[in-house]
């Protein structure tokens, strides 16, 4: 699933292929935010960690879980 977070004072926001579920995901913002020194990490599926202080999340967009499709069927 896609996961994009906005960080305050960047210009862009991050975008993350996050391979666990949407609940993994609520759940670490949530322990991020509920302490200025805790930090959100996510592992993306290629193994690479983002490390974002929780108290400069702007927002996170927690997208669909979807598969890939591959090949001209799925246009």
């Amino acid at each position: 699933m896609e996961v994009k977070i906005g960080v305050q004072h960047a210009a862009r926001e991050l975008v993350v292929e996050y391979g666990g579920t949407a609940e993994d995901v609520q759940t670490a913002v949530v322990n991020a935010l509920s302490s200025a020194s805790e930090v959100l990490v996510l592992e993306d599926t290629r193994g690479r960690k983002v490390l974002i202080p929780g108290d400069r999340l702007a927002y996170v967009d927690i997208g669909e879980q979807s598969e890939r499709h591959v090949g001209f069927g799925s246009v």
